[in-house]
Order: structure tokens, then sequence, then C-alpha cells
């Protein structure tokens, strides 16, 4: 690597273990907000769901409807299958590999639970919920929801022989399937051990990036499962290599830089935006959604 290509790599400012916030029987993993970082703007929230095997005859999960106002969610489905319905009409049942995108905007009322089968049959389950802001401009946004299959997330093989998922932004000539509203990237990564590779971040975007499982070395710095990546907004690429088979979430996104008040499933700039958020909600105009 010449010296010019060393100087742009960007530097690993922390790592961030998850804390355990088991919900119920659901095993949860939770990287941010951590004790030293409250957002990675604009990144603002992970939940890390499993991995586990649910028996026969099981509840399921326990995400029963419940609004939300001012940001976004993306849920990851590693393992098993994850069914959503929501108050702006949409449903779908998403399978391993795929990927839910919603838009909760001016707000929207969701359930996020285990399809029939599931429940019967039970299995595997490992999902990733990430929570990403949206700008003060954009909050009020007309919700919307995009539910991907795998078949329909293009599977880019990388020179160091690791493999990009890319679900939103592009890579190359490819385009991710997801069009954000603030031109977010959005990507799983797998990669073999002993594999090797270097990521291209435009400078200034702020980069996600959180160890589903594997041991890796992210610019030099050893990484373990469970472990949220802090980099610094200078260099203009990232190199991961793996000790063994690794499976990362890797994004970045422009920063916001706006204050950010939340309250529950709420995140706004506000405190009189959060509460009047709930008097929208408990007024029902966010929709309706039955259990």
């Amino acid at each position: 690597m010449s010296d010019s290509s060393i100087s742009s790599v960007r530097r690993v400012i922390a790592l961030h273990p998850a804390h355990r916030d088991d919900i119920g029987d659901l095993t949860t993993r939770r990287p941010l907000p951590a004790r030293q970082l409250e957002q990675l703007d604009p990144f603002l929230f992970l939940n890390h769901h499993g991995p586990q095997v649910y028996p026969a005859n099981n509840q399921g999960l326990p995400f029963g409807p419940h609004p939300h106002r001012g940001f976004e969610t993306v849920t990851f489905i590693l393992e098993g299958s994850l069914a959503h319905a929501d108050s702006a009409k949409h449903q779908s049942v998403i399978h391993k590999g795929g990927v839910q995108w919603m838009t909760a905007g001016s707000g929207i009322v969701h359930a996020e639970i285990s399809p029939p089968e599931f429940l019967r049959d039970g299995g595997p389950l490992e999902i990733l919920q990430l929570w990403i802001n949206l700008p003060a401009r954009l909050k009020m946004s007309e919700p919307r929801y995009v539910g991907l299959q795998q078949d329909s997330i293009p599977a880019i093989m990388l020179p160091g022989g690791a493999e990009l998922n890319l679900i939103a932004g592009e890579w190359g000539d490819t385009r991710g399937p997801i069009e954000t509203l603030t031109n977010v990237f959005m990507s799983t990564l797998k990669l073999p051990a002993g594999s090797r590779e270097q990521l291209p971040v435009a400078p200034g975007r702020q980069v996600f990036l959180y160890i589903v499982n594997g041991d890796v070395t992210v610019s030099g710095e050893p990484a373990k499962p469970h472990q949220l990546v802090e980099l610094d907004r200078d260099g203009e690429s990232i190199v991961i290599e793996a000790a063994s088979d690794a499976q990362l979430l890797f994004g970045h996104g422009d920063v916001i830089d706006e204050p950010v008040y939340s309250h529950g499933p709420f995140v706004m700039n506000t405190r009189d935006e959060i509460v009047q958020a709930v008097e929208d909600y408990q007024a029902g105009k966010f929709g309706g959604l039955s259990a």
C-alpha cells in the first residue's frame, strides 16, 4: 500500500460493545446508544435480536402495533422471517436475507411480528433494526415502506473475496433498490476468513460499521462480534481484514447536525414537537392498526 493510500484510511476512534437488554425471551443486544456514544449522526439506534432458535408453537416477536414519527427504521432479517403491517396499508412477510425499510415521517403505526408458519414451526431467528434520523425539513414526509426479499438485493463480489449486499446507494455501476430521502448508503458485508477489503467512503460522511459475527481488523484495530466501530470522518476508505468468517453491517450517511429530541418512538428537534407527536398519535392522526 502506498503512503497516499495509507493516509486516506480512516482511523478508528473507539469500539463500542453492545449491552444486553433482553425483551422477554428475545435475546437483545444494543450497541447504539452506547454509554459513551449517544448517536452516530445520522444513525440513532441499533437493536440486534438473536441469534436464537425458537421452539414449535412459540409466541414469536413481541413488536405489536406501535407508533413512530420523525425518522426511518431499517430491519435486516438475517435468519427467520418477519411479518410487517402498518397504518398506511403496507403488508409483507420478508424472509432470510431480506430487508424492510420504513419511513415513519409524519407518523405511522406498524407491527413487526412473526408470521403464522414461524409461530407453528419455530426455527432460527436473527434480526437487526436500525433507526436513521431525518433532518427537520423531512421529518413530516409522507410515510412509506419497502419490503425486499433477498433475491431483490444485488450481491456484489469484491476483489478481496467478500460479498457486499447493496441495499441503498451506489457501488460502481450498481445501484441499490432502496431510494432513500437522505442519500444514505446501506449494505451487509460477508467476509470469508483471510479476506481483505478496502472500502471507499467519501470524506465527511459518517460511517456505520457493526460487527454482527466474526473477528476482524478495521483500519488496523482488532474488532470482535457485537461491537460498533466508531471511525473518524477524514479519510477516504476503510480497510477490513477478516481473521474468521464474518458478517458486518456497513453503511454511511451525511451528518445532519441538528438538535435531537427523542421520546420513546418519536424523534424530533424540540420538546414541543414531541408533545405534538404524542397528541397527534392519541388523536388518531397516525391511523390505526389492529393487534
